[in-house]
């Protein structure tokens, strides 16, 4: 989504050396002291340096490993000076020519993986310096075992051959390996475009290997007698020799398929060149070294060379019968099946199969299942003919034989069926030769049925069918060989028998509700109108007849819209039962258990717990160190299963040991503030939020676990009342009233023992008051100790001395301290305490004599406390008086605590997952390493001042909106700026503009979000790495409970009330300084973040902001890496390709350049993005790798669960580990506007419920460019993380899924970790991006990837492939078909005469009702909003789900549902006919201003508007002509959903416009509108400057087309031609004549207007400048001669004047339908003079729609009201966040 790319303009630059600055950096100054060698993460060809992952021993030993004395034979051109550290990395690319920066970028790569490796290794290995051998034979096994398995397939025995003996000291085994796995990296790193083909690497591989034995084996070479050399070295010579030859074939065929626009067919993508390996017939041809004059190569003529290997794309609807037609045999043959039951008319479907007539006619579903094998292979022939060679002869024989067996069992099956009706009439009845006829009939049918028989068989015992297709062997192959091409994917990709259980019990499910749903409502209902109108009279006719009986042609009318909602209402069905059983996993799944901050107050203690038990790894015991190296015993899994349980359900108080323990509180206490921290810091909180949400340390000698302030809330209060009323009861039954809460316990045990602590602190020492106070609490704790404090003391003193308490605490947080007044409440406190709390009485000298009066001559207190109080000067002493006084005075106000309702969302679903099943997290050193990838191209990075301050036309800019938007957060900010002596806006921007820029960035959809959202994971893994590194006595030392990172985040400095550094008892030492170094490298060897800018050096050379702003993100996160492509011109025309690494080097103060890697050519030779992500994933790391867009967000909290997500790899799903991991995403692009409301709501259902279902039970989960988690080796040795070839891979993130499932892997789905997604918020960015998605679906249908998943895996995951992808746009096409057939029936049935004769059988059934009703509920949004609800209830509740229904429905979601709908079906539907299909750039930005009715129209005028102007002239006409118009109650409900889509069509796009309905506005957008259909255009106009240029541009697809293409684009025109056919018979003046000649003469209407025109437009042309009253003569002659016509008509024939209007509504079509045709025959007429015409009468018909559609714009416009209630419709999501709407649109605003 973040590149649309495409090469900027070249530059010139000099090429950096090894030395490595920053590209663009002067010559060093030969003065300067030598700069220190520049590395990645670790410097690991410089091991001089002192650096903490160098300590490590896994480094060291990685390292140590690759080193070699004189075992290796030396390569003839290595030039090594004595000292250099060689590795085997040197040594291969010494012998094959690898380029330097190449060799430093895997050494690092390799080193990196296999010290992990060695850390995560359980039990570690004896000897920590030496590498384990098994770390690199299962990454050997890993990294080559695609290899291995294309040698297998393709009977090669591969090179991974034993080498002892070709060295000369004893390394048996790890030698070998370390060089196999060296040479692929070295090779991947540098194949550039080539990655993309994994059988192409795995042939240069293979060959490298073998050469690489050969050299070490010292063979001799037979063609020269001397030892065996590689056939290629030198510099660059891998590069030269087999890259760029192959790049260049692969440039050469982009180049022919004219960026796309060429029939897929006519070239050769990726794809097709990657699988050129999958035959042997690679070795014979390419050969080695590679044979550049074969015809592989783009050296080749394009006639000579190889064509389409193993799939031709052809672009045509049958693609959707061609890939599922399984799907579509069955539905036919349950079709006929259904009809011939229901023919009988019996009540129940049973009585009619008792009856022999009918199961024999059942017998002919044999004969139609021949039938569809013999169209199926007619389409394979005719589709993929083009692969037929004389090398692949056998396939065409397959081709022919397939046809000619089709065709024998049609012709075997229909002579049998005949046989049986031929006895049966010859008998009489069903005699024995009849029912034995029946019986070989069924015999026949037992022979044809034996496949699917043996695929049921194999889908029952699965793992006997994965077994034999990973098999090899030839005579498997000839088994096999007719069903299907024995090809390299798709073999094994069936599931364990426990989840073909699962999946085939859900389509059984469905399938059984819709069978019994079409038979009963859809086809039953059907059959007895069908009679009737096959048994009407002769009706008369109303027009010409050129078919036979109308009452035939209207069944067919009839059924038609009936079979096409049998055809699709699979989907409805789908969607029904995938959100029940969706809604019931993630009930299961224990989703929404915690829905807000009040489930979380309840339920925090057990929280704790769970954060502890989740996100801190096992502490091991002796016992378990002895049983780690094996798997997991049961007893420890159902020891985990029964904390879970305790936890979640607060069994047995799980919690105390967070309470108990000291250690395990202090660390629950830093990580819960970390996370309210970076709460704080992104301004979601604010500071007092902050203050009731942290964690204190218990620095007061509190006897209980200080809760956050927010749980104790009120609690004192409730205990106060509690004491007044149980006054007379017993302290232990008053105790324990008490103690039912838990957090009312600790508030009264907190509130007593910081009471305590803080009066006897703020007396001084050695004075009679401090003596007294300490008696007095003495004596308190005396008798509470005895139980006995209710009967010494009045409880109801209690409520006194608390007010005194908060009084005292309100002056003691004054900034000025009033120490009278605080003498004043010390000395009212006493009193309270010593007179009156007590019940018995005591005098003075009794008190004295207690030690609870001062000794001294006064009797009273009167001068008590006034020289004796003293108050700290601590900070940390008010913040927890501050504590206090919250605890004694807070009332229920704190549960609204946090106010923001994102910060309540994250922390709600953050508790929640804690207490859903995870792995256990392992320690930060033994975790899977991983990086982020995102794609950037030139989105915005930072939002600039000028941007932000920029208003629109109604006087608003951005940061207004956003301080609107986002109200709270912009006080939060204020507030923060404050402290840093910021107190207005305007001195923000003068001196701290930067944290303006980021505050308003971060609520966008910037790069600058995405970046700090994952640079959170850096930030928690140093957290985790601390924590799992100190001891617990260091945790027990810690004195602050604060964020234990420095705040080095791009939000500035911390609150004042939070340290933002480790605070220790003991002083800083380097002890503590190496600690932070270790932990900073750990997270550094765990995590890397590559964003692959793909411009920036092109960005950098012009100048371009965003490279600064790029440049600053480096400067403010150490793990953050650019990758970008670099062009240096080295000669007059040459121009040189990089791939080049940078990062910001925190010591050198600049940007330094890390590798620079060359590449064959530009990068972008297919689509953008995923060439883009495979430039960079070069200098990824890891084990796994997260792929993030640039729209994406992270947190912190879900950041700390990342080492339990990665643990899922080591899991079994099903039969299989998984290979992606699919997360969790929320859309918070939500609260915007009501329109990027509904985008959420339905997204939001996709990626929770619909992933959910997908994974499980379906297990056809793909990967949809969401932040899924890649097994890296996995993918990386597969072809990548997605595909690139040129328009068929648009949609280029599922391809990943598609290669993934094809390859054997699994993708599976968790929802207790989530990442942040923004999405589209304007209707116009929507459209776009529904547009996109639905071409990308359109191209899948056409792809590789479906056709092989539709036949390859089983019948039923093959049915949640089809309706989970490609099939749920299908369907929505077939809705929109459904609604033309319909509505055309309806007009042909009225037109006709029919309808008249037949209104009470052909209208008022059942089965008309079913059509209405499931259509009308598909085009309402059935299908998202189902799901909607169902997770909205799960989540969040029942009741606010549907209420959030109700009011979207208010709001008009319903329009905008309707509205996507025709989206979608326009762009798949013109996709796959034209194709066409290219990436959309939305942008992401704010819609804050009115779009233009022009820029509407250009948008919408093709896909909406004109189909819904035609459908309005449908509804018309039926109304006019229809005897059913004139009963309301049945027009009404017959027509209304039809009715509800064109309006929907036709005015969303003016609803969901700010100011849409604005007067004045649309006043001037009709002007804009006029001047634009006018303007000319020319050869440099744009389209949104002249229609015409607009309009030629919108019939691009129709150029590129092919012939089957035109073909059917004419014959759908032709339809428009029926208004006129049956209005002209309808006019007065033909007196119900219906000759032929009527239809003929009426065209002589349409020559007239288009003379007219004609004339008129000569006219204009030549007199209307310089001889205007000739042009004026013109006008009125044309005007006066058609008036006379008129008259002439009116008086002397039967011409009525109505006969006008009736008469343009059927010419006015018929017109349109003509330009129509004429568009597609454009490369015929453009050349003559009736284009001219055309275009003229195209420009008017535009002019015509664009005032029909502007005529209802403008009358709601004009109307009082409308407009303030579109505002309010549009942003009433904003209303709820504080929105001051009116006020934005006023422009009535001041910063």
């Amino acid at each position: 989504m973040s590149s649309r790319r495409r090469l900027q303009p070249k530059r010139r630059r000099p090429q950096p050396k090894c030395g490595r600055g920053p590209p663009d950096a002067p010559p060093p100054q030969p003065q300067q002291p030598p700069q220190p060698p520049v590395y990645n993460i670790i410097p690991i060809h410089s091991p001089v340096i002192d650096h903490p992952s160098l300590r490590l021993p896994e480094v060291r030993a990685a390292a140590a490993a690759l080193l070699f004395g004189d075992e290796l034979r030396q390569p003839p051109l290595a030039d090594w000076s004595p000292g250099h550290r060689t590795d085997v990395l040197d040594w291969l690319a010494a012998l094959f020519g690898f380029q330097a920066d190449n060799v430093r970028n895997q050494r690092e790569h390799l080193v990196l993986h296999l010290a992990n490796a060695q850390m995560r290794l359980n039990p570690p290995p004896r000897n920590a310096d030496a590498l384990d051998p098994d770390v690199v034979r299962s990454f050997r096994r890993k990294l080559l075992h695609n290899y291995t398995l294309w040698c297998s397939y393709l009977g090669e025995r591969h090179k991974l051959l034993g080498l002892s003996s070709a060295f000369r000291i004893d390394v048996p085994t790890l030698r070998p390996e370390l060089l196999y796995v060296s040479l692929y990296l070295l090779i991947w790193g540098e194949s550039a475009n080539l990655r993309f083909m994994p059988e192409c690497i795995c042939y240069v591989f293979h060959h490298m290997a073998d050469e690489l034995n050969l050299f070490l084996e010292e063979k001799i070479d037979k063609f020269t007698g001397r030892p065996y050399l590689p056939s290629f070295s030198g510099k660059n010579a891998f590069l030269k020799s087999i890259v760029m030859p192959i790049y260049r074939t692969i440039q050469t065929e982009v180049e022919d398929s004219r960026n796309g626009s060429a029939p897929h067919s006519a070239w050769r993508n990726y794809d097709d060149l990657n699988e050129y390996f999958w035959s042997r017939i690679c070795f014979k041809t390419l050969q080695w070294p590679l044979k550049l004059s074969c015809n592989y190569f783009a050296t080749a003529p394009k006639s000579e060379r190889a064509g389409k290997t193993g799939f031709v794309e052809q672009r045509s609807f049958w693609n959707v019968f061609r890939s599922f037609d399984r799907l579509w045999v069955m539905l036919i043959l349950l079709l006929q099946a259904m009809v011939i039951i229901a023919w009988e008319e019996t009540k129940c479907p049973w009585q009619a199969l008792e009856r022999r007539d009918v199961q024999v006619k059942l017998l002919t579903v044999f004969i139609t299942w021949s039938g569809l094998r013999l169209l199926q292979s007619v389409l394979d022939a005719g589709t993929q003919y083009s692969l037929v060679s004389r090398e692949t002869f056998f396939l065409g024989l397959r081709m022919v034989l397939k046809s000619l067996v089709a065709v024998t069992w049609i012709v075997v099956f229909s002579v049998f069926y005949a046989r049986i009706w031929s006895q049966k009439n010859a008998d009489g009845n069903w005699s024995q030769e009849a029912d034995r006829r029946i019986v070989v009939y069924l015999k026949t049918a037992s022979v044809y049925v034996i496949p699917e028989l043996l695929a049921l068989a194999l889908f029952i015992l699965p793992w006997i069918r994965i077994e034999i297709e990973k098999l090899d062997w030839s005579v498997l192959y000839l088994f096999t060989w007719w069903f299907h091409t024995r090809i390299f994917v798709g073999r094994g990709v069936g599931e364990g028998l426990v989840n073909n259980i699962k999946y085939a019990l859900f389509w059984v499910v469905v399938l059984v509700s819709k069978i019994s749903f079409s038979y009963f409502l859809q086809i039953k209902p059907l059959v007895a109108p069908t009679k009737s109108l096959l048994a009407l009279p002769d009706v008369k006719d109303t027009w010409h007849k050129f078919i036979g009986k109308p009452n035939r042609m209207a069944v067919i009318m009839m059924w038609t819209p009936v079979i096409l909602l049998y055809l699709m209402d699979l989907q409805i069905w789908y969607s029904i039962f995938s959100s029940l059983v969706g809604a019931t996993i993630g009930l299961f799944s224990h989703l929404g258990e915690i829905r807000n901050i009040e489930q979380l107050r309840i339920r925090f203690q057990f929280f704790a717990s769970a954060l502890q038990f989740n996100l801190m790894p096992e502490e091991q015991t002796s016992s378990t160190k002895a049983t780690s190296s094996t798997k997991a015993t049961m007893v420890k899994k159902l020891r985990d299963a029964i904390q879970r349980l305790r936890l979640r359900y607060g069994l047995g108080q799980p919690y105390k040991n967070i309470v108990s323990s000291q250690v395990e509180g202090k660390r629950f206490a830093l990580i819960w503030n970390e996370i309210i921290t970076t709460l704080r810091e992104e301004d979601l909180i604010s500071d007092r939020e902050f203050e009731l949400l942290e964690l204190l340390p218990n620095r007061w000698k509190i006897g209980v676990f200080c809760w956050p302030c927010f749980l104790l809330c009120n609690e004192l209060h409730l205990a106060l009342s509690q004491a007044s009323e149980l006054a007379e009861f017993s302290d232990r039954y008053l105790w324990l009233k008490i103690c039912v809460n838990e957090y009312r316990r600790c508030a009264v045990i907190e509130a007593y023992d910081s009471i305590k602590y803080l009066i006897i602190t703020i007396i001084k020492d050695r004075t009679t008051e401090k003596s007294v106070v300490t008696k007095l609490f003495s004596h308190i704790d005396m008798h509470i100790q005895n139980g006995k404090i209710t009967k010494v003391y009045k409880m109801t003193i209690l409520t006194d001395i608390h007010a005194k308490l908060s009084l005292l605490l309100q002056l003691l947080l004054r900034e000025t301290k009033d120490m009278s007044q605080i003498v004043n409440v010390l000395q009212a406190l006493y009193q309270l305490s010593v007179r009156e709390f007590p019940k018995d009485k005591k005098s003075t000298i009794a008190l004295r004599q207690e030690g609870l009066a001062p000794l001294g001559q006064a009797t009273d207190a009167g001068f008590l406390f006034e020289n004796a109080v003293e108050l700290p000067e601590d900070p940390d002493f008010y913040r927890h008086l501050r504590r206090l006084h919250t605890i004694l005075t807070s009332r229920d106000s704190i549960h609204n605590v946090p106010v923001n309702l994102e910060a309540r969302r994250r922390i709600a679903f953050f508790s929640n997952s804690l207490f859903m099943n995870m792995p256990r997290a392992p320690h930060v050193e033994k975790m899977m390493a991983f990086t982020v990838l995102t794609p950037y191209y030139e989105e915005d990075v930072l939002y600039a001042e000028n941007s932000l301050r920029k208003e629109n036309e109604d006087g608003i800019s951005t940061l207004f909106y956003l301080q609107k938007i986002y109200e709270d957060e912009w006080a939060n900010f204020l507030e923060r700026m404050r402290r840093e002596g910021m107190e207005t806006v305007q001195d923000i921007w003068n001196f701290k503009a930067i944290e303006l820029r980021l505050w308003a960035s971060y609520r966008g959809q910037t790069l600058s979000r995405t970046v700090r959202g994952m640079m959170y994971y850096h930030r928690a893994l140093k957290m985790l790495s601390y924590l799992d590194s100190t001891s617990r006595m260091g945790i027990q030392n810690i004195t602050s409970h604060h964020s234990l990172m420095s705040n080095g985040n791009l939000n500035g400095p911390p609150s004042v009330y939070m340290p933002a550094s480790r605070t220790l008892d003991r002083a800083p030492n380097s002890v503590s300084l190496l600690s932070k170094e270790s932990d900073n490298a750990c997270a550094l060897m765990k995590f890397t973040y590559v964003i692959t800018c793909q411009v920036y050096g092109v960005q950098k050379a012009n100048k371009d902001p965003r490279a600064n702003d790029i440049l600053y993100l480096m400067k403010k996160n150490e793990a953050l890496r650019v990758a970008y492509v670099d062009e240096v011109h080295s000669g007059r025309d040459e121009v040189d390709f990089y791939s080049v690494l940078v990062k910001y080097d925190q010591q050198l103060q600049r940007e330094v350049e890390i590798y620079r890697i060359q590449l064959p050519g530009p990068v972008k030779l297919g689509e953008g993005k995923p060439e883009n992500q495979n430039h960079a994933i070069i200098f990824t790391r890891g084990d796994a790798l997260q792929t993030i867009d640039m729209n994406q967000d992270n947190y912190f909290e879900e950041a700390l669960k990342m080492r339990n997500l990665l643990e899922e790899f080591e899991k079994f799903y099903g039969i299989r580990k998984p290979t992606i991991l699919g997360v969790r995403e929320n859309i918070f692009s939500g609260s915007v506007s009501s329109l990027a409301w509904f985008m959420s709501a339905q997204e939001m259902s996709f990626v929770t419920l619909g992933q959910r279902v997908l994974a499980n039970p379906l297990k056809v989960r793909m990967h949809y460019g969401h932040p899924d988690v890649f097994d890296r080796f996995w993918f990386l040795t597969r072809g990548g993380i997605s595909k690139a070839s040129k328009v068929i891979n648009i949609s280029e993130d599922i391809f990943a899924g598609f290669n993934c499932t094809l390859r054997g892997g699994n993708v599976t789905h968790h929802e207790y970790i989530q990442v942040g997604k923004g999405r589209d918020v304007g209707l116009n960015q929507i459209s776009l991006f529904e547009a996109k998605v639905a071409s990308g679906n359109g191209e899948q249908v056409l792809s590789r990837d479906i056709y092989r998943l539709g036949h390859r895996l089983d019948f039923f995951r093959m049915l949640s492939v089809f309706y989970t992808t490609a099939g749920f746009y299908f369907n929505s096409l077939i809705v929109v078909l459904t609604v033309y057939t319909f509505l055309w029936g309806r007009l042909y049935i009225a037109l006709s005469g029919i309808e008249g004769r037949a209104i009470n059988d052909s209208v008022n059934n059942e089965a008309l009702g079913a059509i209405l009703n499931q259509q009308f509920a598909v085009q309402l949004g059935l299908l998202t909003a189902l799901p909607m609800i169902v997770e909205n209830s799960l989540e969040h509740g029942f009741l606010p789900a549907v209420w959030d229904f109700i009011t979207m429905q208010l709001q008009l979601a319903s329009f905008f549902y309707t509205f996507s709908l025709g989206t979608r079906v326009h762009y798949f539907g013109r996709s796959i006919l034209h194709g066409g299909a290219k990436y959309q750039a939305t942008g992401r930005g704010f819609v804050v201003e009115h779009k233009s009715f022009a820029e509407n129209y250009r948008l919408y005028a093709r896909s909406h508007f004109v189909k819904g102007i035609e459908l309005g002239a449908i509804l018309v006409l039926y109304a006019s002509r229809s005897p059913m118009a004139k009963d309301a109650f049945v027009y009404i409900p017959m027509t209304i959903s039809s009715w509800f889509l064109v309006v929907s069509w036709i005015m969303s796009p003016f609803i969901f416009n700010p100011s849409g309905f604005d007067w004045l506005k649309t006043v001037i957008d009709y002007n804009d509108f006029m001047k634009w259909i006018w303007n000319r255009g020319g050869l440099s106009t744009k389209a949104d400057q002249s229609w015409e240029t607009w309009w030629y541009e919108e019939q691009d697809h129709l150029r590129m087309t092919g012939r089957w293409g035109k073909l059917l684009e004419i014959i759908l025109d032709l339809r428009f031609f029926l208004f006129q056919y049956g209005v002209v018979y309808q006019l007065g003046i033909t007196r119900g004549n219906t000759s032929i000649a009527i239809y003929l003469l009426s065209w002589i209407y349409m020559v007239v207007a288009i003379a007219i025109h004609a004339i008129m437009a000569y006219a204009r042309d030549k007199y209307a400048v310089k001889e205007h009253k000739y042009y004026r003569l013109i006008q009125l002659l044309v005007i006066v001669v058609v008036l006379l016509v008129i008259i002439v008509l009116l008086e002397f024939t039967h011409f009525e004047f109505l006969d006008l209007v009736k008469g343009l509504l059927a010419f006015v079509p018929a017109g349109w339908g003509l330009i129509s045709i004429a568009l597609v025959l454009r490369p015929f007429l453009q050349s003559t003079v009736a284009w001219g015409t055309v275009v003229s009468l195209a420009r008017l018909y535009d002019m015509l729609f664009g005032i029909i559609v502007m005529a209802p714009v403008a009358l709601l416009s004009w109307l009082p009201g409308i407009q303030e209630m579109q505002i309010r419709i549009l942003f009433n999501e904003a209303f709820s966040r504080g929105l001051q709407i009116s006020r934005i649109l006023r422009g009535q605003w001041s910063l």
